[in-house]
């Protein structure tokens, strides 16, 4: 190879080289961002829309069907959910992963454009959409406390001030006020009083709306000036409503304070936060879908310092559950087990190599190639995360193969009595097509991925792209850079094994030990050839049983220390009983010894949602056990459901649900799919392999129905609207007008004392204003009976739908929870218009189980198809890939024997095993072949030369190879149960494939040599 021999006879400029491509990975790798995962495009937008009063069905069939129809034209559009329920509907938009999410957004304006003039006229406020995956966890939780200031006052600072300011930052899609307070004055109307002064809550609803308007006046134009006037006629506080006038009846004004209680409150009474037990106020944050969580998280921090100089002393700012805390722990371990790997590796090369020259030769393979490798990531815009690092810490042991397989061979022609530079040159010739085999061999494994469908197949792009890129940089480093340091550096000495250490003679002698029993194994082996086809057989046999018994699942569960517990009450609680049962539910938490943090967050109608933060790992049990106390804890509170679930990093899609698993069922008529969910949700409750089964079906709502007599009502001279807007008045919470202060608008609300809206006496005070000006008693026409009603309508791509959700029991995997939940559903025989289908991570891991087979087969027949163009023979790639079930068999005891699941991380281990275990074939192989042909060696002594000579580098790279994962396997340092799976899967593999294919290899030439001999496929046969 000519640029070989030019690096080695040009030592300057090789070298100036490979510093500049080192001091660039190192620019790059303070610039390189950080993340949980690697970023993948997946827009996900929400469209809500509100329309106050209006029930479920009504805003399931003239909203939420109204814009499925337009969406559903959108080109792209993956997935279309919607949930419908009292006075609103939320429809998530799931895209194609190609689609750009601004193009979306585009698409999503249009489509709600195209749909406004069908929709219903009461609705003031047109639809709107966010480009935020509501089924995503919030990045942090920022509170606000401050002893001097009340609630509605820290309030005005949340939402005018810290809200908006965060909400512009890059990557943020969304700040929530929790536990909002915002200011309002309320009246409440005593319907007694009122009708004693001959007063409809409407007509009062009417005299508030005129009293506090804020139009223009115009101005004075004089001559020589002009003057815009204003009056004192706005309405600032409760004080300035209670004093006003409402109407005059028989010459004496009736003020509001005569009829009504007027205060200052806040907007919404029914929703509440606390924080570690304390009422305050939280801002969660969300960040757009594809964004970096890190990032976001560091913007928002340093954008706080600027907005708490804007507050009063007092105000406290506080950070909880951020997210990126345990994204920098993890960060920080993988690169501490990447430094411990390196040490691993050099260790492995200086106990066969014997001397600190040649053991810092290969080394230098190391640096050159993950910085180089660092560089080409800041360019191709990847990010260190624990996917990308996993494959750069499984590289360093691999990159070095290349560096031992061309040092070692200089160095023995060096023992030999060949002067450095021609050994050098002779050296790195002989094997440098050895090099270029397993390299392009190597790299040949992750083409499917590059191929690979689906947001699995995104994620590891960058894994595979980042490992190719290493294997590349290293192979090339191998050419260059080590032969021209080992022309300069390598020199035999005689003496020099009579002066070695100790260990170092020592670990010879042991080397030669086992060297020469596995010469005399093999040569036992090689005379009983069929033996050694027997266990290839065998092995095949192996993998597809171990295979199909092992238990699968989708991605390691991540412990990041942050839990979800969201709560489900009965769908008619009041407001006070669901406040009281959020703090029982909250001081249990509390009082677990793994928590350290609780914010808990209830809206006011049956859900609320508890983040708990717990305790550091070393300070608490695994996370299985503390979500196993969590629920032993909270278990004996009556009338919550309560799921707890490990918040991960890796969110599949946009469907939110009370746990992290789904099933949809699907039926063209809601009550009907609504009635056999409801079935199968008690049967999988009645299962012991899974835990908090929920729905979003809500069914058992109770409401109270209004029975209208309507002759009865025309006859009295009562209209329907007249009737709607009383109730409404009476029994909702109406903004009837507007305080205009300097700094923001808020509103005034009318509703009854809250003792006329306790139950349906309130129904006896009601007075409707009829035509003839008489105060018509509600009950003289209507009635008022209670009704059980859909809380919710739920549709899945504009069919009705309802989808269960569930967690895994300890212990148990997913395939066996999915086989469970198909047991449950086929037993119940349920009718054909009836279909289910899972949903999110359950679905996302049912395509990676159809497509992880095709990827390993593709795998091996790229490989075969570059072996066979490398080679020209059809018969050397089986050889070479005889020992990859060898491996597989290995990979998966090894997994089984750690109580580890086959997850795509082990799967993506395995695939590495296939690249990384034929390198020992192909070293021989390649020895052999040239035997044969400069030689004239015969098949036997060819192959038999070559496992002797070859067997000191095969040991090297595979021990090399072991280290690189064995710090992965171990599973230590912080998200490590992320990568533990592909470490056990890659150290359990090589090590029992080490032992089979030193001797299958052989066999397998020989025997495939005396085929082609036999079917007179190779001329000149006799020679030999």
């Amino acid at each position: 190879m000519k640029f070989t021999e030019q690096s080695i006879h040009r030592p300057v400029a090789t070298t100036l080289l490979w510093l500049a491509v080192m001091i660039a990975g190192v620019a790059a790798w303070f610039n390189l961002p950080i993340a949980a995962l690697p970023s993948f495009n997946q827009p996900i937008i929400e469209v809500s829309a509100n329309l106050p009063g209006a029930n479920p069905e009504t805003m399931a069939s003239s909203v939420a069907t109204v814009l499925e129809r337009q969406f559903s034209t959108i080109a792209g559009l993956k997935m279309m959910t919607s949930t419908s329920q009292l006075g609103s509907t939320r429809i998530t938009l799931e895209f194609i992963p190609s689609l750009n999410i601004n193009s979306a957004a585009v698409d999503v304006q249009a489509a709600l454009l195209r749909a406004n003039r069908q929709l219903p006229k009461d609705m003031t406020n047109p639809p709107s959409y966010r480009k935020v995956n509501p089924a995503d966890d919030p990045v942090l939780f920022i509170t606000l406390d401050s002893p001097s200031l009340s609630l509605d006052q820290l309030n005005d600072f949340a939402d005018n001030l810290i809200s908006p300011s965060l909400a512009t930052l890059e990557g943020v899609a969304q700040v929530t006020i929790n536990g909002q307070k915002r200011y309002a004055v309320r009246i409440s109307v005593d319907p007694a009083k009122l009708a004693a002064r001959d007063l409809s809550i409407g007509e009062l609803s009417t005299a508030l709306a005129a009293a506090n308007s804020n139009t223009p006046m115009g101005s004075l134009d004089g001559k020589r000036q002009s003057l815009v006037i204003t009056a004192n006629d706005q309405l600032q506080n409760a004080a300035d409503f209670a004093r006003m006038i409402v109407a005059n009846k028989n010459g004496q004004p009736v003020r509001l304070a005569d009829v009504a209680d007027v205060i200052d409150s806040v907007e919404n009474v029914k929703n509440a936060s606390w924080v570690n037990g304390k009422r305050g106020l939280n801002l969660q944050v969300l960040r757009q879908p594809s964004a970096n969580t890190v990032a976001v998280v560091d913007a928002v921090r340093a954008a706080l310092p600027k907005l708490k100089a804007q507050l009063p002393a007092s105000v406290d700012i506080n950070i909880l559950n951020d997210r990126s805390v345990s994204i920098r722990e993890s960060i920080h371990d993988v690169n501490l087990t990447m430094l411990l790997t390196v040490g691993l590796v050099m260790l492995v090369i200086l106990m066969f190599l014997r001397r600190v020259s040649a053991t810092l030769i290969p080394s230098v393979s190391l640096p050159a190639s993950v910085l180089g490798t660092f560089g080409l990531m800041l360019w191709f815009g990847y990010s260190l995360n624990n996917i990308s690092l996993m494959g750069l810490t499984i590289a360093v042991g691999l990159v070095v193969d290349d560096a031992i397989v061309v040092l070692e061979n200089i160095v023995r022609h060096i023992e030999n009595g060949v002067k450095p530079f021609p050994a050098a040159v002779r050296g790195v010739r002989e094997v440098g097509f050895t090099v270029i085999s397993i390299s392009v061999s190597l790299i040949a494994v992750f083409i499917p991925i590059f191929f690979m469908p689906g947001v699995i197949g995104l994620m590891f792009h960058e894994f595979a792209v980042v490992v190719t890129l290493s294997i590349a940089v290293s192979a090339v480093a191998a050419l260059t850079i080590i032969p021209m340091l080992a022309a300069r550096f390598i020199h035999h000495h005689p003496d020099e094994a009579a002066n070695a250490p100790a260990w170092s003679r020592a670990f010879e002698r042991g080397f030669d030990a086992v060297l020469n029993a596995y010469t005399r194994s093999l040569a036992w082996t090689l005379k009983r050839r069929w033996l050694m086809l027997v266990l290839t057989l065998i092995t095949c046999i192996a993998t597809i049983a171990l295979y199909q018994i092992m238990p699968k699942g989708f991605f390691p569960e991540e412990d990041i220390s942050q839990v979800r517990a969201p709560i489900t009450a009965a769908q008619d609680i009041s407001w006070p009983a669901m406040r009281d049962l959020v703090l029982k539910v909250d001081d249990k938490i509390r009082q677990n010894p793994h928590v350290l943090d609780v914010v808990s967050n209830s809206g006011g109608n049956n859900r609320a949602f508890i983040f708990i933060t717990l305790k550091p790992q070393k300070e608490r049990g695994k996370m299985k056990d503390v979500l196993e106390s969590l629920r032993r804890d909270t278990a004996g509170i009556p009338g919550a459901q309560i799921s707890f679930s490990a918040i991960q990093n890796l969110r599949i899609g946009g469907r939110s649900s009370n746990a992290r698993f789904q099933y949809t069922l699907q039926a063209v008529d809601y009550d009907l799919v609504a009635g056999w969910a409801e079935q199968m949700q008690r049967k999988l409750r009645e299962s012991a392999l899974l835990k908090d089964i929920n729905s979003d079906a809500e069914r058992r709502a109770v409401q109270a129905k209004l029975i209208i007599d309507r002759d009865q009502a025309l006859s009295l001279g009562v209209d329907m609207q007249s009737l709607r807007n009383v109730l409404n008045a009476s029994f909702g919470e109406r903004q009837v007008t507007t305080i205009y202060a300097p700094q923001d608008n808020f509103p005034v609300i009318l509703q009854w004392a809250e003792a006329f809206r306790a139950d349906e006496g309130g129904l006896e005070f009601l007075r409707v204003r009829s035509k003839t000006g008489q105060l018509v008693p509600v009950t003289a026409f209507a009635r008022m009976e209670r009704a059980a009603v859909n809380n919710s309508v739920n549709h899945q791509g504009q069919i009705a739908a309802v989808t269960l959700s569930f967690n895994l029991a300890p212990d148990v995997t997913l395939s066996q929870a999915i086989d469970e939940v198909r047991r449950i559903k086929n037993d119940m025989a349920m009718p054909a218009n009836v279909f289910g289908a899972f949903a999110g991570d359950a679905a996302v891991y049912q395509e990676s189980q159809n497509s992880q087979l095709w990827l390993i087969l593709i795998a091996i027949a790229v490989i075969y198809v570059v072996l066979g163009v490398l080679y020209e023979s059809w018969i050397h790639p089986i050889t070479i890939l005889a020992g990859i079930p060898s491996a597989a068999v290995g990979a998966l005891l090894s997994l089984q024997l750690a109580g580890l699941e086959l997850t795509f991380i082990a799967m993506v281990g395995i695939l590495l095993l296939i690249g990384i275990v034929k390198k020992n074939a192909i070293m021989m192989i390649d020895f052999a072949l040239e035997a044969q042909r400069k030689e004239h060696m015969s098949p036997h002594d060819a192959i038999s030369a070559a496992s002797r000579l070859r067997f000191r580098p095969i040991m090297m790279t595979t021990l090399a190879a072991i280290m690189g994962a064995l710090p992965i396997a171990l599973g230590i340092g912080a998200g490590a149960e992320l990568r533990q799976p592909m470490g056990v899967a890659i150290v359990g593999g090589l090590i029992f494939s080490q032992m089979i294919t030193l001797y299958v290899t052989p066999a397998l030439y020989l025997s495939f040599d005396w085929l082609q001999h036999k079917l007179g496929l190779v001329k000149g046969a006799a020679k030999h």
